[in-house]
């Protein structure tokens, strides 16, 4: 699981005029799930499950 960060920088996620975050690959909006045992939230694609981490 890579940073979304990374991913916004690699091309793997995009941002729209929202800025909401979208997988580049599917097209679908990212769903937020929290993290219970670490600090920051995962971001996870409906379409693909891929999976990135969001921190503080």
């Amino acid at each position: 699981m890579e940073s979304v960060r990374r991913g916004l920088r690699s091309g793997d996620i995009e941002k729209d005029t929202y800025e909401r975050l979208t997988c580049a690959d599917c097209g679908e909006e990212l769903a937020t799930e929290a993290m219970p045992e670490d600090v920051g939230k995962r971001r996870v694609c409906p379409g693909c499950g891929t999976e990135w981490r969001e921190m503080p």
